[in-house]
């Protein structure tokens, strides 16, 4: 059944109402119990020797490449597919297009898909680039006719000049991958699933792929997008699924799961094979700092008003996510502006400083301190730490307590921003996370006069006569 919202988007132009229609919650990708199993073996006899029967020894190990994975991804919307590498991100996406069958388990999909996976899949390498198009767009189940009139827009869109009349083993990687999303995009696909494949072509080519998302996502098309740029993902995807080991940690924002997989990456968060929600965000040490905090009658409770007025006066954020050994730990935090006064606002284009007070609780042979800025949907915009600024490169010992400072212009546009933090470092080739903070501290930037992009390159304009 698809059901159908209204929105009363009433325009009046040329006295004319227009009424926009849109589909909501009307799955175009449906995952079900999904597990893909890969037999290992140790020595390439080993396979042949267990397909022909010989020996009763099993000679293969099971791999699950994923395990009971479940996704509804609806129209219309922008996903994106994290994790770390071996996560099972492609396998996911190859079984959605049909690439892969799943050892068990079912997927639905609803729509013509258009997938890039892998660069040039399904090109023939001594045919020309025109000659792939019609190829590629006979596969896709188009007309002559049809691949006709859309070669102008794909040609247009690779870009790629005379070398389209090359076989394509001639072609850069580059040159590759325009071809392929020029086709993939120029298609008219109502899902489109991309997989790591923008990151081979340049700035101005990637600019161009992903204004032509955004046309995509005006136009209600469903996207699904893995990547490893988190900014990319953070900044077009509605929702995100983590992925780790084959096993889906979770879903939600972009900003909750891109934190969540930082945790993942520095091993701080660990699925326990008796926990049967692998719901990270149901994961209890996430949610003990939000339950006072959110919960109903809390302007009733005296504790949680006055966490709350904490949290308005000095910034501090009562869900902030926080983990790490503990072996050192970040006992005060706060920003104070160029008059040493603590605030949570900074004018833009003067300084301010960010304190933290570090207590070690055992010995720690290179401590680093870092921090970094986000914005409201979780972009990260900057940061540093006290490696990079070769600022502090001595131990640090039991019982010792550090006062951190971090002071720099403020050149970022006026708006809202968080704050994170953290006390890293290596143990031999380990790198170990000893206490971080995630969007621990809100500031707003107070600003009159806001230029394009992220941050202020304070020029310097002058017009004179010409002579």
């Amino acid at each position: 059944m698809t059901y159908i919202a209204m929105e009363s988007e009433l325009i009046m132009e040329d006295k004319k109402i227009q009424v926009k229609i849109q589909e909501v919650d009307v799955p175009a990708i449906e995952v079900r119990d999904v597990v893909k199993i890969y037999k290992l073996y140790d020595k390439p006899r080993d396979r042949m020797k267990e397909a022909f029967g010989f020996g009763k020894k099993q000679v293969h190990k099971l791999h699950y490449a994923l395990n009971g994975v479940n996704m509804n991804i609806y129209k219309g919307e922008t996903v994106g597919i994290i994790g770390t590498n071996g996560s099972g991100k492609s396998t996911i996406l190859k079984i959605i297009t049909g690439v892969l069958t799943p050892t068990s388990g079912e997927v639905r999909v609803d729509g013509r898909i258009s997938a890039l996976l892998e660069l040039g899949a399904g090109f023939n390498q001594e045919y020309n680039g025109i000659e792939n198009v019609y190829l590629n767009g006979t596969m896709m189940g188009f007309s002559e006719r049809e691949i006709d009139e859309k070669l102008p827009d794909i040609l247009e869109f690779a870009d790629i000049g005379d070398y389209v009349y090359q076989p394509v083993k001639t072609y850069s990687s580059g040159m590759f991958v325009r071809l392929a999303f020029a086709v993939a995009i120029n298609i008219e696909p109502e899902i489109l699933i991309v997989d790591e494949a923008l990151s081979v072509g340049d700035v101005f080519f990637q600019a161009k792929c992903y204004h032509k998302f955004e046309e995509f996502k005006k136009m209600g098309k469903t996207i699904v997008f893995v990547s490893h740029d988190l900014s990319s993902i953070s900044k077009y995807c509605d929702r995100v699924f983590l992925l780790n080991k084959g096993t889906l940690l979770g879903e939600g924002s972009p900003k909750e799961m891109i934190d969540a997989y930082k945790r993942v990456l520095v091993g701080q968060y660990e699925v326990s094979d008796k926990q049967e929600n692998n719901d990270l965000l149901q994961d209890p040490e996430l949610r003990k700092a939000t339950e006072l905090y959110r919960r109903e009658g809390k302007a009733g409770d005296a504790e949680a008003t006055t966490q709350e007025k904490d949290f308005n006066t000095q910034g501090k954020n009562p869900s902030t996510l926080e983990y790490g050994t503990k072996q050192a730990k970040i006992t005060e935090y706060y920003v104070t502006d160029d008059r040493g006064i603590k605030t949570t606002a900074v004018i833009k284009g003067g300084e301010f400083t960010l304190h933290m007070r570090v207590k070690f609780a055992e010995h720690i042979p290179a401590p680093i301190f870092a921090f970094s800025l986000k914005n409201a949907i979780g972009t990260e915009i900057t940061g540093t730490n006290s490696m990079i600024e070769k600022a502090f490169l001595e131990s640090g010992e039991p019982g010792q307590i550090k006062d951190v400072t971090f002071t720099q212009r403020m050149n970022l546009q006026g708006g809202e921003y968080l704050i994170s933090m953290g006390v890293t470092g290596y143990n031999g080739d380990t790198f170990e996370v000893y206490h971080r903070l995630y969007d621990a501290l809100n500031i707003t930037v107070v600003s009159d006069k806001d230029t394009v992009g992220y941050y202020d390159m304070e020029s310097a304009v002058t017009v004179t006569d010409a002579r």
